[in-house]
């Protein structure tokens, strides 16, 4: 009897996000989002969720990388604040859910794709560690020059010859929630979506070999019944699936 070869499913890694407490747990949890994670499912991948393990704040790339050997994507989420530190910049008093452990492990997650061509969507926080991982810094309060991104949906511009204008248009509606946006951009890479009111709400990797989108609104949110947003998860999901017949 000849045996059949099922294929499966790419795996798409996912830094887990601390948690003081969960519902049916007794202690501090690890936790990623219903709606990430159903996403990704939904678009064809496997979610794994991984423990953001960097004591004191330390962890080198290599130990990073060493624990995403299975990993065929990697998709950095949303979360709290990136202690300014990593940029260089004194704390603003509006910082909030900021864990060294948590941005140790997310920036070395960031730089171990971008250098090993895994395929990488970031998310919201995701997006700004990808930047500060690359030299860029961030606006820590958007109040501060009246802005304001929480609960906000918009349309938003996309550049109509970025990688991201192929996957949902020139101009989707997104569903927004930060307080802190990218200021400098990081060495490489180009903002290529705005909202009506300046804030970089997509940046791509110019010359990059791999398959990279970083997008500061929640596509989640939405993914489940709007096909904009969901087909950003489905062209993620199929560059992992590329990668993974290689």
């Amino acid at each position: 009897m000849t045996a059949v070869r099922v294929a499966r499913r790419p795996m798409v890694a996912i830094p887990a996000r601390f948690s003081a407490s969960a519902s049916a747990l007794r202690f501090r949890a690890e936790v990623t989002a219903l709606k990430l994670v159903e996403a990704v499912y939904a678009a064809g991948g496997e979610p794994v969720v991984v423990h953001p393990r960097a004591p004191g704040g330390e962890v080198s790339d290599q130990e990073v990388a060493d624990r995403l050997w299975f990993a065929d994507a990697v998709l950095l989420p949303g979360g709290g604040d990136l202690a300014s530190h990593w940029y260089g910049a004194s704390p603003h008093a509006s910082a909030h859910d900021v864990d060294e452990e948590q941005d140790a492990f997310d920036l070395a997650v960031a730089r171990v794709a971008l250098a090993r061509g895994i395929p990488l969507l970031a998310i919201c926080r995701g997006t700004q560690a990808v930047n500060v991982a690359l030299g860029g810094d961030l606006v820590q309060e958007m109040a501060d020059a009246g802005g304001n991104h929480r609960h906000v949906v918009h349309p938003i511009q996309v550049a109509p010859d970025a990688v991201l204008a192929r996957i949902v248009g020139k101009a989707p509606r997104i569903s927004c929630f930060h307080h802190q946006r990218i200021a400098r951009l990081g060495d490489g890479l180009r903002a290529v979506a705005h909202s009506a009111d300046g804030v970089v709400e997509a940046i791509e990797l110019v010359a990059h070999a791999g398959w990279y989108v970083g997008v500061q609104w929640h596509p989640e949110d939405t993914a489940a019944e709007d096909p904009t947003q969901a087909a950003l998860f489905s062209a993620f999901v199929a560059a992992a699936r590329d990668r993974l017949a290689v």
